[in-house]
């Protein structure tokens, strides 16, 4: 894969797969925007390790569910090298409850954190590859949950869902400007909010029993799939998800 040249926007990028995705971005000759809310002290040790091996990032702090957050993070793509070439729509936060059981609250930050970042990430970036030319990509990081129920997990799953007709819709709608707009959707990852199933020996062996290839994949794993749906290898991809996810929604019953 070769991104030499591109700018690329990562949003919640300074950890789990977002971390992962950046580093592959970086790897592959990309400039990345990190944006991060919270640990500025992990960002700065990410774009330290990026610099470090001849990559290029800079670390932003800004809020993408807000649309003030996401002009923050293109115009400092812009800024510091030069255009936006993609936008990674990967911030989002998973808060488990049934539908008797969830509370407004909860649900309304699911949604603004999961979707309402990924419909105005998704708008506010093709604004700025229409404006400069050349086209551009959006790669939303989804889940098998986009398509496969998880009882006790609704406002995660329904914000995921519709991030799935987000990147059909914006894709049909894009694809005549040369705007190309791709889920990546992982199922079981090792990143820490998995962290107590991989601890536990029982329970790690059970989930890795649900997937056929049987092993839980790793964040850099991810990140490399994001890292080719960004490059010019895939171009001719739009409007549709990548899964990324050793089998386990053809093999399981459910998590």
């Amino acid at each position: 894969m070769e991104l030499s040249g591109k700018s690329v926007v990562v949003t919640g990028g300074n950890s789990g797969i977002g971390a992962a995705i950046v580093r592959s971005l970086a790897a592959a000759g990309a400039a990345v925007v990190i944006d991060y809310v919270a640990h500025p002290e992990d960002t700065a040790d990410l774009v330290k390790e990026v610099t470090a091996g001849g990559g290029r990032a800079i670390g932003v702090e800004a809020d993408a569910s807000t649309t003030a957050g996401i002009d923050k993070l293109i115009q400092t793509a812009v800024d510091e090298f030069g255009r936006l070439d993609a936008y990674v729509n990967n911030a989002g936060v998973e808060k488990r409850h049934s539908l008797l059981e969830v509370d407004e609250k909860t649900f309304h930050e699911v949604m603004t954190i999961n979707l309402k970042s990924a419909v105005f990430g998704t708008q506010r970036a093709a604004q700025r590859f229409i404006a400069q030319g050349g086209g551009g990509v959006v790669v939303n990081v989804s889940s098998v949950h986009e398509d496969w129920p998880m009882p006790g997990n609704l406002s995660y799953c329904v914000s995921k869902g519709g991030m799935r007709m987000l990147t059909r819709t914006a894709g049909v709608e894009l694809g005549p400007q040369g705007v190309r707009v791709v889920s990546v959707a992982p199922g079981a990852v090792n990143t820490p909010i998995n962290a107590a199933t991989m601890k536990d020996d029982s329970l790690r062996q059970r989930l890795e029993n649900s997937i056929p290839l049987r092993e839980v994949a790793e964040p850099s794993q991810i990140g490399d799939v994001v890292a080719f749906v960004v490059s010019d290898a895939a171009k001719y991809m739009t409007a549709t998800t990548v899964f990324v996810d050793g089998g386990i929604m053809h093999g399981s019953v459910g998590l």
